[in-house]
């Protein structure tokens, strides 16, 4: 899989309670580490304001799974 880039939307594959994210949660790539090994990512809350900003493994986020898009 390629790698994601800043400003892609991904989705959480892990809990961070001590964040309040749960698995599934989903965020923005704000930067890319290391060609794609790490990411920062930002979850926003319902009120619009930042929740978390976190620093995670590629093992850590997956690509949104949109069966509505075809493959162009």
């Amino acid at each position: 899989m390629k790698p994601f880039a800043e400003l892609d939307t991904v989705q959480l594959q892990k809990a961070h309670p001590e964040c309040g994210l749960a698995a599934g949660a989903l965020g923005t790539v704000v930067l890319v580490h290391a060609q794609g090994e790490a990411y920062e990512v930002e979850f926003i809350g319902l009120d619009g304001h930042t929740q978390a900003v976190l620093t995670l493994p590629a093992a850590e986020v997956a690509a949104i799974v949109q069966p509505w898009r075809q493959a162009a």
